[in-house]
């Protein structure tokens, strides 16, 4: 896998030596420089004087949080871009076991530590997955409220400076060098609600803001295919809360979603029902409604307390790059097929790509190109691009159709598949198989895939 040439979607653009000079028309706090990387490195860019450079960071989810706390600790003057402080986004909200020591989140953000999972075929035969798990292994719930603030938190700690702001377009710089320039609307205290009109002008943006990204747009970044995810906050009695202390449920079938899964994942006092569809985006509620019904009586009398809808990416966009401008998370389409995974590599890129700024700009002394941008590409991609094949592979064969499901299902009641599948979700590595269980596995997979054709086969009969 890993000899596999590695596609990168960007354009090389030849940097000039000159330097403007960057003004702001609103005035901002200067972030303070904290802990900062160390670099050595030879640049032939042009020093930033009687400053440090200047990053927007748009979108304060995982990727932005994550991305302007390291641009902070760095050295680099960091603005961050939210709209929404409270905001909810219709997520499952699984993250990974390393996602907890490699970002240095608290425990008390953390709703459950889910040591259980339920996979339930389209027959509603259930397979429990976990049994191969460690003592201090688990997969973490979060809200993203909750998890999504902690980071913009940091980030201010650190240095960035926060702006409660709706971004709206940018301007290109005029000439090699010359600034970004931002227009927003801020809503802080004193605008009470009305918003008012501002600009801002930096040296390089991050967009981390999302499927529906604006600063995707205003680099021509290209389309992606995207899913529709549905969700459901359901608050249920105290006993039928027991149920879900350490347990996740994912239900696979046609009824529930043609080519994704629904599930049913527990936060703090309620749990999370949702489903997701790229095909059939017009029938997301009747998918939601079938997903309620095949949790049935565990859920039965609980009481809505919140509804989602938000469009997650399929696939990578064409183009994450131009210029002094990089996109990260959701905007820059890193959300894994088959598990619909994003907030760790959401965070994970906006770091990596933070980084690579940091060390371009020998922390915010230089000016930045687009070489020093790539450089993030080309590491995100040499490192999780196999990920995302893998995944994608998956998906086409699996969630085919249901007799695929129930095939799919059966195979996740092995203990080697189990194992294989914790090790590299909770520590985000492939994890070293044994070749004789792995021989085992391929031709467990084609009994399986033959099981299920020849039920497809039969259940064509019966249709006919």
């Amino acid at each position: 896998m890993a000899s596999i040439a590695l596609k990168t979607f960007i354009g090389l653009r030849q940097s000039s030596p000159e330097n403007n000079s960057i003004n702001i028309s609103k005035s901002l706090p200067t972030s303070q420089t904290h802990r900062r990387l160390r670099i050595n490195a030879s640049k032939s860019s042009p020093r930033v004087t009687g400053r440090n450079l200047r990053v927007a960071v748009v979108g304060g989810g995982p990727a932005g949080g994550a991305a302007a706390e390291t641009l902070a600790k760095g050295g680099i003057e960091t603005f961050l871009i939210e709209r929404k402080m409270d905001n909810c986004k219709p997520c499952g909200g699984a993250i990974p076991l390393c996602m907890v020591g490699e970002f240095d989140l608290p425990l008390d953000i953390i709703d459950r530590k889910v040591t259980k999972m339920k996979m339930i075929s389209p027959s509603n035969v259930a397979v429990d997955i976990g049994q191969t798990l460690k003592p201090h292994e688990y997969i973490g719930m979060v809200r993203r409220e909750v998890l999504d603030a902690y980071l913009r938190d940091r980030a201010a700690e650190a240095g960035a400076s926060v702006l409660n702001g709706l971004f709206l377009r940018m301007d290109m710089p005029k000439a090699p060098n010359s600034p970004y320039v931002l227009h927003y609307t801020s809503y802080d205290s004193k605008t009470n609600g009305a918003g008012e009109k501002c600009t801002l002008e930096v040296d390089a943006v991050i967009g981390a803001d999302g499927a529906n990204s604006r600063v995707a747009k205003s680099i021509n970044a290209g389309d992606y295919e995207y899913a529709i995810a549905f969700q459901e906050r359901i608050r249920i009695s105290d006993d039928k809360m027991k149920y879900y202390e350490n347990l996740a449920e994912m239900y696979v079938g046609d009824d529930v979603s043609p080519d994704f899964y629904g599930w049913v994942f527990p936060k703090c006092d309620h749990v999370a029902v949702g489903t997701g569809t790229v095909t059939h985006k017009a029938d997301i509620k009747k998918f939601q409604l079938a997903t309620r019904l095949r949790a049935d009586s565990k859920i039965t009398g609980g009481k809505i307390i919140r509804v989602e809808a938000h469009p997650i990416p399929e696939h990578p966009r064409p183009r994450r790059l131009q210029d002094r401008v990089a996109l990260v998370g959701d905007a820059a389409g890193y959300v894994t097929k088959c598990s619909g995974e994003g907030i760790y590599f959401a965070a994970k890129s906006g770091r990596m790509c933070a980084e690579a700024i940091v060390e371009g700009s020998e922390n915010g002394k230089r000016m930045v190109e687009e070489s020093d941008l790539r450089k993030y590409l080309e590491k995100w991609d040499k490192t999780y691009w196999p990920t995302y094949k893998v995944l994608d592979i998956l998906q086409k064969v699996f969630y085919r159709s249901n007799p695929a499901r129930e095939a799919f299902v059966e195979m996740c009641a092995d203990e080697y598949v189990q194992k294989m599948t914790f090790d590299s979700y909770l520590y985000k590595k492939v994890a070293p198989g044994n070749p004789i269980e792995d021989l085992k596995l391929a031709v467990n997979t084609i009994g399986s895939l033959v099981r299920a054709n020849a039920l497809r086969r039969e259940m064509d009969k019966l249709s006919v």
